[in-house]
């Protein structure tokens, strides 16, 4: 796992601003640093080294030095694709997999895309045709970014590394802002920051005289067969979860593994037999943000090793502007902070984890998905009853019971559903904004909609989230929570294979009597106690809602909302009434509050830059390089336990 950039044109000073850039992303590979400079090409590797500790340096040349490769991400089927390039006569030097990119290239062209098994953004520089490549994996696993800036294309792992192009200057995307009020993340091709995009799933581009092309080449659409028995399909989701979790156990390092207590995470440490396996919670909130005690139930039973961390409101407070700075772009998700201590907890022992991401967007394991079922209760009326029994309940007051589900019952699913997340709908964001002109999200998600239009509701639920909310939020936070400190996160569920399969169940085999990854619990229970494997899904919770509610948080958010910034982007009245609702009771609006307040956070971070938020970010763990070692500038309360 590594950071990557590059600067492709001819531009003066090259090789400082390499290095600028390099030094921005140094925490995703602290193990050593490269470059590459030509006339018309640098590229720079910052490497965090788990297989081919000796010889995995980048960039990486192929026999004539023509060709240069800088590469994030592993690759699992890495000696298959060796042995047939090997065959095919191509020269290898070292034994990564990193290699097999840059010969899978000159060999297939991006065709090499779909022989991948693995997670992946790398670049490919050409000095004999003067051509660029980049391509990104199939479920956006790992991070790509890209700028041309006055004719000059610049490209790195993270926003921040673009930043340091001298060249570029910094203005706020206001269309970002509009959408990420809605979906709680950046949903767009184009970041915050405009004129930097994101390279999006299952793309590649390349840039040659000026020119830049980006191509689709996968996409994570769903095709339910209903073929085979529930008992042949359990043992299917059994065989390849077992072959996924080996394939990314590879490495020369210890691999450790996340561990809630939920049936996800709680699989593949039982498969894995990770005798390492890590946790947080928050003391003192209850059971419904503790999920410790679940988790140490699970290890005493497979006979794991699991450490925890209890989190304190005042360091999750405290870490807020170095997680905004980690993110890149604001997230209104709280779970990144608490996903930031589980990191760097696990990071003082293991350089590679084990995680249950996309779990839940395969195979259906989101509460949510069950809400067209419940719905089916009464949208058998006639459209015109509904329509009329959602403006009665519109007009009732927000705590009332069934007020929602009236309401949502007279809407089709591409209206009512734009992802786990609906932070403020369109008219609340007019209420909100100063700005005029917003943008509907049914708009955003009309392709995806279009698309899956011959699907069952749940079914088109499910493609909206594998398209936006996983790369978006799920997986951009892991990422950037687990490399903030210097620590590879690795996803099985999102192995080519188990999708394969999982794309194909019906819906009974994901929901049935309204238990969500029903075929998953099953193939589970072989491996976790009955407890475990039904057990209903947390999410990652946070006690936000409770916290600001109390008086320190209350005051510091009502400055926040009350101040000149908010009062350049938002209705700064309509805000503070948030606020006030929510601190006497009369809504929860939790949420709503943490979205915009993340917001303000992330702007002091990068558009103001005060030197008290530049002390924080920089001011974290010190991990030395055997993972032993650790100076915390933060106070914790951890605790050890072995089954």
């Amino acid at each position: 796992m590594c950071g990557i950039c590059g600067i492709i044109g001819d531009t003066a000073d090259k090789e400082k601003i390499l290095g600028e850039m390099m030094k921005a992303i140094e925490h995703r590979g602290p193990d050593g640093s490269e470059s590459y400079i030509s006339k018309e090409a640098a590229l720079g590797f910052q490497r965090l080294s788990i297989i081919d500790l000796d010889t995995g340096m980048q960039p990486m040349f192929n026999e004539d030095g023509s060709k240069a490769l800088v590469f994030n991400g592993e690759i699992y089927n890495y000696w298959i694709l060796r042995e047939m390039l090997i065959q095919k006569g191509h020269t290898f030097r070292s034994s990564s997999d990193s290699e097999v990119l840059l010969h899978g290239y000159e060999e297939f062209g991006p065709d090499l895309l779909l022989k991948l098994r693995g997670m992946f953004s790398f670049a490919i520089w050409d000095e004999e045709k003067n051509q660029f490549f980049a391509a990104r994996d199939f479920f956006g696993i790992k991070p790509l970014y890209y700028a041309v800036i006055g004719g000059v294309l610049v490209f790195a792992s993270e926003i921040k590394s673009i930043l340091k192009y001298p060249g570029y200057e910094r203005q706020l995307n206001e269309d970002a802002l509009d959408q990420y009020l809605s979906f709680q993340y950046s949903v767009l091709p184009e970041t915050f920051f405009k004129g930097i995009y994101q390279l999006l799933p299952g793309h590649y581009l390349t840039y040659r005289k000026h020119i830049l092309q980006v191509v689709r080449y996968f996409k994570p659409s769903l095709k339910p067969d209903g073929h085979g028995s529930s008992k042949k399909v359990q043992q299917s989701v059994r065989d390849i979860m077992e072959h996924s979790v080996r394939r990314h156990m590879v490495s020369d390092v210890e691999v450790g593994s996340f561990l809630s207590g939920g049936v996800d995470s709680g699989l593949i440490a039982a498969i894995s037999g990770c005798l390492k396996t890590f946790t947080v919670g928050f003391s003192g909130e209850g059971d419904l943000y503790d999920e410790t005690g679940n988790a140490k139930e699970a290890a005493d039973t497979l006979h794991l090793e699991n450490n925890c961390k209890y989190i304190e409101k005042e360091e999750f407070e405290e870490a807020l502007p170095r997680v905004m700075y980690y993110l890149d772009e604001p997230s209104g998700d709280a779970s990144a902070v608490a996903l930031y201590f589980l990191s760097r907890r696990a990071a003082e022992e293991v350089k590679v984890v084990l995680s249950g991401e996309g779990s839940d967007e395969i195979f259906g394991g989101y509460n949510i998905y069950r809400e067209p079922g419940m719905l089916s209760l009464i949208n058998w009326l006639p459209k015109c009853v509904l329509k009329k029994l959602a403006k009665l309940a519109k007009r009732l007051p927000e705590h009332i019971k069934g007020r929602g589900y009236l309401m949502r019952a007279a809407l089709p699913v591409n209206e009512r559903y734009i992802g786990n997340a609906y932070i403020f709908r369109e008219e609340e964001k007019r209420c909100l904004l100063k700005r005029n002109t917003i943008k509907k999200e049914a708009k955003v998600l009309e392709e995806i909609y279009d698309e899956s239009e011959h699907l069952k509701d749940f079914e088109q639920m499910q493609s909206v989230d594998l398209s936006y909310w996983l790369p978006g939020d799920i997986l951009k936070k892991a990422d950037r929570m687990s490399m903030a400190n210097s620590l590879e996160l690795r996803v099985p569920f999102l192995d080519w294979d188990v999708f394969q399969l999982a794309r194909r169940l019906p819906k009974r085999m994901k929901l049935k009597h309204f238990k969500t990854k029903y075929i998953l619990r099953k193939a589970a229970a072989d491996y976790l106690p009955r407890q475990v494997s039904s057990r209903k899904k947390l999410g990652f919770p946070v006690p936000i809602r409770n916290w600001i509610r109390e008086e320190d948080w209350y005051r510091k958010i009502k400055e926040a909302f009350a101040g000149d910034i908010a009062g350049t982007y938002f209705h700064t009245e309509y805000l503070l009434k948030l606020l006030k609702d929510h601190k006497e009771g009369r809504a929860d609006n939790s949420r709503k509050i943490w979205t915009v307040y993340a917001f303000l956070i992330w702007h002091r971070i990068f558009f103001e830059e005060p030197e008290e938020f530049k002390d924080c970010v920089q001011r974290q763990a010190v991990i030395s390089f055997d993972r032993g070692t650790v100076i915390d500038y933060n106070s914790s309360i951890e605790c050890t336990a072995r089954g």
